[in-house]
């Protein structure tokens, strides 16, 4: 479990506190690229990190992201006209660039260089792979965007999907990154009404972490008989990224293609926060709907308010919860999981849960490290992101950590040497 004030430390990311300074140390993907569809189109409502903001996107085409609210008497700039390279105030015709510069007064006098003098707080936007990432920490030390594979993939080889989740984003990642949840959360029951455990059977993963370049490399390993190991591993990207394999990833005795699954747990603020899902197949095409449907608001279609369409009687007969969907199901544990943001302090943790221990370890590590003056290396190291899960079956002389440079490494440069933190 952790401490009242850890869980305070870690969980909050307002401006100011701790935790939301780590975060403005990395790109965020905060948008679809379809929220902006075209140039001069009607600009998106944004709210990240507890700031309102506003999204547009320029003539150009370059993606802005500057404050909600007018200076000049406080209108909201989301009803504003985007036009000719920028976002115009219907209030009284005040227009800025997507640097947040004001470039335009009519109701001043001709002569006047008023507007030379006024800018609004502006965040840096890219738009790559079909998400538009947003990075709000300082302009003069902005890294470079992460490396991941991807971004970097033709369109048809992904399908991006967000959706509005109602609970602290550290509740989603800790989902995420917890291996041994599979077997209970989205199992299947046979004919005889019993849970059917995919895979090998084995509900009590051996769990080992390792510290890398990205965050942490995570390995759940299983018996699957007398000579091989069932190995899964995941990613755990910082600030709050993970990759898992998709329905048909890594199978057998090796990678058999197919499709990977990225998850970003991005806070709107301390107790929302933004889902970020994109299938990808590097290998071709890919044909998935979204993670969870929604509304043209980003709100899940099943969601607390109609008990995310839990049918009792399926909990009886066909799934352990009940419950369609395993998007859904991660959903309906973390959105309800002792309030929006989780009191922690109240836990029994077990060796199942070493991967949840080590990543919010690695979090305060690195907090409480910028607390003290030392800024974060990953994000200045793009290439450490571009990697990939695992779960494969091999031989029991072969360490986990030789089939994840052999496997999920994508290239230079490898995984760095990294320090073991748990191990059980």
């Amino acid at each position: 479990m952790l401490s009242r004030a850890d869980n305070q430390l870690i969980t909050q990311v307002g401006p100011g506190t701790p935790m939301g300074e780590v975060f403005r140390r990395y790109w965020l993907p905060a948008m679809l690229s379809t929220e902006l569809p075209e140039p001069d189109c009607a600009p998106a409502k944004v709210r990240l990190l507890g700031e309102d903001l506003v999204a547009f996107r320029a003539t150009s085409g370059k993606v802005g992201v500057i404050e909600t609210w007018c200076p000049h008497r406080n209108a909201n700039l989301y009803w504003g006209r985007n036009e000719e390279e920028g976002l115009r105030c219907i209030y009284h015709g005040w227009k800025f660039a997507a640097d947040g510069q004001c470039v335009d007064m009519p109701n001043e006098p001709p002569t006047s260089r008023f507007a030379e003098k006024i800018r609004v707080k502006a965040y840096q936007a890219e738009d790559r792979g079909g998400v538009i990432w947003i990075y709000m920490g300082a302009r003069e030390d902005t890294p470079p965007l992460p490396d991941m594979e991807w971004m970097r993939l033709p369109a048809d080889h992904r399908v991006a999907s967000k959706r509005m989740q109602y609970c602290n984003w550290l509740q989603n990642l800790e989902g995420e990154v917890d291996s041994s949840h599979v077997s209970f959360l989205h199992s299947t029951l046979g004919a005889d009404g019993q849970r059917a455990v995919g895979g090998n059977g084995d509900t009590h993963p051996v769990f080992s972490v390792l510290e890398t370049a990205w965050g942490l490399a995570i390995a759940a390993r299983r018996d699957a008989g007398p000579d091989q190991y069932y190995w899964r591993i995941t990613p755990y990207m910082l600030p709050s990224f993970t990759i898992v394999p998709g329905p048909m990833g890594y199978t057998g005795q090796g990678p058999a293609g197919g499709s990977y699954i990225f998850t970003g747990a991005v806070p709107v603020d301390d107790t929302n926060m933004i889902g970020m899902t994109v299938f990808f197949n590097p290998e071709g095409a890919i044909h998935m709907g979204p993670a969870v449907e929604t509304d043209e608001h980003f709100n899940p279609v099943q969601n607390k308010a109609n008990e995310y369409g839990i049918s009792r009687a399926d909990q009886k007969t066909k799934s352990f919860t009940g419950i369609p969907g395993i998007r859904v199901q991660d959903m309906a544990v973390q959105e309800d999981q002792k309030g929006p943001i989780s009191d922690r302090t109240t836990e029994h943790l077990g060796t199942s849960d070493l991967g949840v221990i080590a990543t919010r370890q690695r979090l305060l590590k690195q907090l409480k490290g910028l607390q003290q003056g030392a800024e974060p290396a990953e994000p200045r190291n793009p290439q450490a992101f571009n990697i990939r899960s695992l779960a494969m079956t091999a031989d029991r002389a072969i360490p986990w950590q030789e089939l994840m440079e052999r496997h999920m490494v994508r290239r230079e440069p490898p995984v760095q040497a990294g320090t073991r933190l748990v191990e059980g």
